[in-house]
């Protein structure tokens, strides 16, 4: 053996040790943790595919846990442009990791959404006018600019609605009066069973908020879309729907027009802007064995979901799966 190997081995070793603590170094440690085929499924981090959002080459740093895969911080505002996403994408994530991509937890990025050789999914379109004021009033009678279809029923082919349960037909009832923003009706579902027996009867309780349920026109006696939107007091005036339905698939959207399996309206003269409980009685229970499918819904007088001042708010609506066997 040659007197010099036991200096070698000790340079060897050096120079690993200076390796090791190199490491210790943000910069060093980057690079050596970083790895090419990198993929997780925990919340909130993503997988490097081999390109980033701007098309560029795989990202060499791990996917953060952080404020843009958790729809903190990294969330674009309506507004912004395609533009500006993409370079706000590039700049966060270089300071995650060297990456170019915002969104890595999301998916692959917003720079390029609707880029097939990436993989990415086409960002869902976002409506600017639901959370922007205008700030000019558009000329009377201008459509505020916008291509409308129709506005009333004069250029229909469609027989006009009666107020009974018959379509197609073209309604030429006014929508009516709408509440503000805060005076919206909500509901929800607060108690419901998770298992039944066929044909047996169980509860329901349901939660109103600025629902007053004193207006029910028979939509079997002609009542239907009949009656324009009423408020009183700016709550609105109307009534609360309850339906179950069995659903044949959990993997298919239902078919609209079967009957459903129970179905009542509540019009009880209760309900105002403050919250109160409704118990609904389905006194024959369910018939046959399956998943149904329980739903609440506000009506106005004529049996309308309620309409709402701004676009992005959510309707009087509830629903809920109950096990029948």
């Amino acid at each position: 053996m040659s007197s010099n190997a036991p200096h070698s081995s000790m340079r060897r070793y050096v120079i690993a040790a200076i390796a090791a603590i190199g490491c210790l170094l943000p910069a060093a440690c980057d690079v050596a943790a970083a790895s090419p085929g990198y993929h997780s499924d925990r919340p909130g981090q993503g997988q490097q595919d081999g390109r980033n959002n701007n098309g560029g080459p795989r990202s060499t740093g791990t996917n953060s846990t952080g404020a843009n895969s958790t729809g903190g911080t990294a969330a674009t505002s309506a507004a912004e442009s395609t533009d500006e996403q993409g370079n706000q994408g590039q700049g966060e994530g270089q300071g995650q990791g060297e990456g170019q991509g915002e969104g890595q937890g999301e998916g692959q990025g917003q720079g390029n959404p609707a880029d097939p050789a990436n993989g990415a999914s086409v960002a869902p379109t976002v409506d600017a006018s639901a959370s922007v004021a205008a700030t000019v009033a558009p000329a009377a009678g201008a459509n505020n600019g916008l291509d409308v279809l129709a506005r009333d029923c004069s250029k229909s082919n469609l027989k006009p609605h009666d107020g009974f349960q018959k379509a197609p037909a073209c309604v030429s009832t006014a929508f009516g009066e709408v509440a503000a923003a805060g005076n919206d009706p909500t509901l929800l579902i607060t108690d419901s069973p998770r298992f039944v027996r066929p044909n047996t009867a169980f509860t329901l309780k349901v939660i109103t908020r600025n629902l007053i349920r004193d207006r029910f026109l028979g939509a079997a006696v002609g009542g239907y879309y009949l009656e324009s939107s009423v408020l009183k007091n700016g709550i609105q005036r109307g009534h609360f729907h309850t339906a179950c339905r069995m659903l044949s698939s959990l993997r298919s959207a239902p078919a609209p027009d079967p009957v459903p399996a129970f179905f009542v309206a509540t019009q009880d003269n209760g309900g105002s802007a403050t919250p109160d409980t409704v118990t609904v009685n389905i006194d024959k229970g369910l018939p046959g064995r399956g998943i149904a499918q329980c739903a609440v819904w506000a009506g106005d007088g004529s049996h309308r979901i309620p309409m709402m001042e701004r676009a992005n708010q959510t309707p009087a609506f509830d629903a809920v799966r109950i096990l029948v066997g």
